[in-house]
């Protein structure tokens, strides 16, 4: 089976129409560079998008930490994200996070080292091919292996699928991040029950959520994402400590089109009009959350 390529981000980024709170974090993004080789069970070729490629996107939108995330065309190989984080760490101490990919075979002691190069936690993709590596039945024994160093699982999966994975949610030793709305389609509105049950993990205290991907789940690849405004509102109303918010950048695994991450940053601005409000989401949160 062909392999899709994927197309590239937006290289011109614009200047948001509002300034970033300051220590705002980018809590989702990835790095996808030519030295480092694909996982051959992967689902689809990465655009290339470096980590100068990044930081100049994070001076554009006034972005000053960063969380690196796993991609699925790596599969368990994180070397990409742990040269990101290196590299920014030694340039300014306690700017970039990350959040890995392992299997249950990975050691305590290799754990440990993860940890100690800024990992925090574990991603499980079930929505790539190459992001899951282990059977749903095994997310407890996974949870043993992470509490002691104090990590969590964030997970991404095709959003028909949340009431089935709740009963895990719900059950975890470990907080949860869901990514990218929990891909809810916004057309199905917050009335939909894929949704509600995302409000109610959220309310429950033990799940974050991205709103983050709103070209995913909205009815439009390309602002205005006015139909993504009411699941971001709602979810913030639900518990506005457990919100954060990400570029998605590079926007892999897109075919057609990709926004310009400035339209992202000023559709986060019409969600959350309030300073305070914004500073939580972009700041506060994320920096508790990633033990930053």
């Amino acid at each position: 089976m062909t392999i899709k390529d994927c197309i590239a981000p937006d290289r011109n980024p614009k200047v948001p129409n509002i300034i970033l709170p300051d220590g705002a974090i980018d809590t989702h993004v990835h790095i996808f560079e030519k030295e480092y080789s694909l996982y051959e069970g992967r689902g689809y070729n990465p655009p290339e998008s470096t980590l100068d490629d990044l930081k100049h996107l994070h001076k554009t939108l006034g972005v000053s930490r960063v969380v690196f995330t796993q991609p699925s065309p790596y599969g368990i190989d994180n070397s990409a994200i742990l040269k990101g984080i290196r590299v920014l760490n030694d340039e300014k101490l306690g700017t970039a996070k990350g959040v890995c990919a392992i299997t249950l075979e990975t050691s305590d002691s290799e754990i440990e080292n993860l940890n100690n190069q800024g990992i925090c936690g574990v991603r499980l993709n079930m929505d790539n091919k190459g992001g899951m590596p282990m059977e749903l039945s095994e997310i407890p024994l996974l949870e043993a292996k992470i509490k002691p160093f104090g990590w969590h699982i964030e997970y991404l999966f095709p959003g028909k699928d949340i009431i089935d994975l709740e009963p895990i949610f719900s059950a975890s030793t470990v907080p949860v991040s869901i990514g990218h709305f929990a891909y809810q389609p916004a057309v199905n509105g917050i009335n939909s029950d894929g949704f509600k049950c995302l409000l109610r993990l959220v309310k429950d205290g033990n799940t974050w959520v991205k709103i983050s991907g709103a070209n995913r789940v909205s009815q439009t690849d390309l602002p205005p994402y006015d139909d993504v405004k009411p699941m971001a509102r709602s979810l913030i109303e639900a518990n506005e400590n457990n919100i954060m918010w990400g570029t998605d950048w590079p926007h892999p695994n897109k075919y057609e089109v990709n926004p310009n991450d400035g339209d992202l940053v000023n559709a986060f601005g019409e969600w959350v009009e309030d300073d305070v409000l914004r500073k939580k989401i972009m700041v506060t949160n994320p920096h508790k959350f990633y033990n930053f």
